[in-house]
């Protein structure tokens, strides 16, 4: 079992899955602590991204670190003595220690991720590079990989101690039905019992000596890799019994180091603060003038919570809080279940979440709307652009019920994850966050959403700056119009009653839900192909007309939902004198499509279907046929999204034999598709009034548009070959030459 942190789209499910969440490998998001514990050294985040003048790695390392290594012991060898040769007077070898540098452990690390047994070859350049030993170089990948293997044996004695819970439970339930039926005094089945036992009960006691086996099976491997085990010379009987009746949950502060009272203690605090948080108005918050955005008054903060020492803590770091309402087409139930289920959070916010995972359950939580539910979790948030480094999060969430028609959803940072990780190496802190959640009538949800985050200081490309350092890029209303946008898109899927104009050129109802699952499962992908995940490890080049693009490749060997081989990616993002709304009517518009996509070989473009997915008439699938020449035409699936803060169009060749199956409501998580596309975000520059007028349409200006594209092709149909400078090549003249048709259709070659 292990958690899956893969950056596959899932194929088969339906918007909201619930598949199991392993927990094996959960630890490697812990790493940047754990490291220390296994060999001294620190470790990176796992959210490095090589650039040369844009981000900041995002790394938790933070300083020097020390290392060991077989050259480290050289000392000063062995002298002799010229007044006494006597052994006594030689001196004896001392150790002496190397301190890596952060800026050798982030290429160390860098080649880790690519190659954790890097060959000879490897070493040595690398040795070069960083003036190290090779030697040193060697025994710090040894190490390194010590470091996995001991994060994996602890989440794995994890996994054994909940079977064994599990076990334990059913096990005492059947003994208490064996029990019913023996004996009181010498426990044998007795013979009237027997013949009235039906087979059912007689099926119980084959099954409880199974267990039995299976508990003492799972006994002797938690002895092995269990900190806490007990030796059984040293338990006593009553001792044993009082272990056997334990939760799983109760274990919590042997494994992971953090006491679960205290846990819930701030939990219960962070859902108050919370709650004022929503429903305060002025002077905690002050509604600004120019924008209509809350912005937190932080020194009326400062005194209604009691914050101490909140700018003498972490003087290096910044506060984003933020504040929106809105209103979503989703019933109660099945909104607080996308946010307890780690699995269906993913994917409700596949724009803002590369990768998740719950790390642990602290309480399960009453009923089945789980009630009181608290589990600890890890996020990676992203933003669509390689240039914006990710943030790593660990927090408590916490699901409470506050009245019949009330809940609240609590995110909370702790300051420990473990003992020895040091609370000032997490980059990013979530003080108490969430929603409150509302039941309004016919399936919908008043949700406000309060996201207060403390991060680190860190260096933003220029482009990026204003939105990222205004809290818009991971702030509140980011959160809640992905929210909405994606509660449309399940309405629109499950509806039966879609108008006809707003559901042309598919014939069934089954085709329609075909249409928009593979759509979906197509700007899933697209969203975790184009960010800094640590997923991925970019290089930057020059394109054709002097933009930076980031390139990465991947092997897909047995993926059935993309083409096996390897898989090359491009982004580039630049800054476009157009607004976002312009932008996007541009490039979803299949009239003008030719003007751009190179792929269209300036043929016509015929719509074949449409199918609404949300109110806004942006949010829409089409199917597409690009008819090159006679013989030879080209099928497109594209998906367009927009909402307030950030929309996107995404795209993909589909075979013609494989759309008609889909189009029939036949399944389509096996349709390969490779998809490209565009993000188009503001500049997050207000608009400024630029003279006094009565019309309201000149009162202010339009900024400009931050724009990625992304492309994606099949380098080679073999997965064992290796990347060529031609498939290279070929694709930073796709990125050119769509960015310079662009630029020149909306009349900005020198933006």
């Amino acid at each position: 079992m292990g958690v899956n942190m893969s950056n596959t789209p899932p194929h088969t499910k339906d918007l909201f899955s619930s598949s199991s969440l392993s927990l094996s490998l959960a630890g490697i998001f812990r790493h940047a602590g754990e490291a220390a514990e296994t060999s001294g050294m620190e470790v990176a985040g796992g959210n490095e991204v090589r650039r040369e003048d844009t981000v900041e790695i995002s790394s938790d390392n933070s300083g020097p670190v020390r290392s060991r290594s077989e050259e480290d012991f050289d000392g000063e060898g062995l002298h002799e003595d010229d007044d006494d040769g006597d052994d006594k007077n030689r001196k004896k070898k001392k150790r002496k220690y190397h301190r890596h540098t952060a800026e050798q452990i982030r290429e160390m690390e860098a080649l880790f991720k690519e190659s954790p047994h890097p060959d000879e070859k490897q070493r040595q350049q690398l040795s070069n590079q960083l003036g190290l030993a090779p030697r040193q170089v060697k025994f710090w990948f040894q190490n390194r990989r010590t470091q996995i293997k001991a994060i994996q044996e602890r989440h794995e004695n994890s996994l054994l101690k909940t079977e064994l819970d599990r076990l334990r439970e059913e096990n005492k339930a059947m003994r208490e039905t064996i029990n019913k039926s023996c004996c009181p005094n010498c426990g044998m089945v007795t013979a009237t019992i027997d013949a009235s036992m039906s087979t059912e009960e007689k099926q119980l006691l084959i099954e409880n000596a199974k267990l039995k086996a299976e508990v003492e099976k799972l006994r002797t491997a938690l002895g092995k890799f269990s900190p806490r085990t007990t030796s059984p010379t040293t338990s006593s009987a009553g001792h044993h019994d009082e272990e056997e009746n334990r939760s799983s949950l109760d274990f919590y502060n042997g494994i992971f180091g953090l006491d679960k009272s205290r846990i819930m203690d701030i939990a219960n605090r962070a859902t108050e603060e919370l709650i004022k948080m929503a429903n305060m108005g002025e002077p905690l918050w002050v509604r600004s003038v120019e924008t209509g955005r809350d912005i937190l008054n932080y020194d009326e903060y400062v005194k209604e919570f009691e914050v101490e020492n909140s700018g003498s803590e972490r003087p290096k770091t910044f506060i984003e809080a933020s504040r929106e309402t809105e209103v979503v087409f989703m019933d109660l139930p099945r909104l607080l279940q996308s946010f307890l289920d780690v699995n269906q959070w993913k994917e409700m916010f596949p724009c803002l979440i590369s990768k998740a995972a719950t790390v642990d359950v602290i309480c399960n939580g009453e009923g089945s709307n789980r009630n009181g539910a608290v589990q600890l979790m890890f996020a990676e948030l992203q933003m669509l652009t390689p240039m914006v480094p990710t943030r790593e999060v660990y927090f408590v969430r916490c699901g409470k019920q506050l009245s019949d028609e009330q809940w609240a959803i609590v995110d909370v940072s702790i300051d420990k994850v473990e003992d020895n990780i040091d609370a000032s190496l997490v980059k990013c802190r979530k003080r108490p966050s969430g929603c409150i959640i509302e039941d309004k009538s016919n399936g919908h949800c008043k949700v406000i959403w309060v996201e207060h985050l403390e991060c680190q200081k860190s260096t933003i490309h220029t482009m990026y700056r204003t939105i990222v350092n205004s809290g818009l890029a991971f702030g509140a209303r980011h959160w809640i119009e992905t929210l909405q946008l994606q509660c449309e898109r399940l309405v629109f899927y499950m509806a039966t009653n879609v108008p006809m104009k707003d559901s042309t050129g598919v014939a069934t109802l089954a085709g329609r839900k075909s249409i928009l699952k593979l759509a979906q499962r197509m700007t899933w992908s697209f969203c975790h192909a184009v960010g800094a995940s640590s997923f991925h490890t970019w290089t930057k080049v020059t394109s054709k007309t002097g933009e930076d693009i980031r390139i990465s490749s991947r092997k897909n060997l047995n993926e059935p939902g993309e083409p096996l081989g390897v898989i090359l990616c491009a982004v580039s993002s630049v800054w476009l004198p157009v607004s976002p709304n312009v932008l996007f009517d541009f490039l979803r518009d299949e009239a003008r499509r030719n003007e751009w996509d190179i792929m269209s070989s300036g043929g016509s473009v015929q719509s074949i279907a449409n199918l609404a997915k949300g109110k806004d008439r942006g949010n829409v699938v089409n199917i597409q046929k690009i008819i090159q020449s006679k013989d030879n035409s080209v099928w497109i699936l594209q998906d367009s999204c927009t909402s307030a803060y950030e929309s996107t169009v995404v795209y993909a060749p589909v075979e013609f034999a494989g759309i008609q199956s889909v189009l029939t409501g036949c399944d389509s998580s096996n349709l390969a598709i490779l998809p490209s596309g565009f993000s188009i975000l503001p500049d997050g520059i207000e608009g400024r009034p630029l003279v006094i007028t009565s019309r309201q349409e000149e009162k202010y200006t339009e900024g400009g548009s931050l724009f990625t594209m992304a492309f994606q092709i099949l380098a080679n149909p073999s997965p064992t070959t290796k990347l060529t400078m031609e498939s290279v090549e070929s694709v930073n003249n796709l990125v050119s030459c769509t960015l310079r048709n662009i630029r020149t259709s909306l009349q900005c070659e020198d933006g």
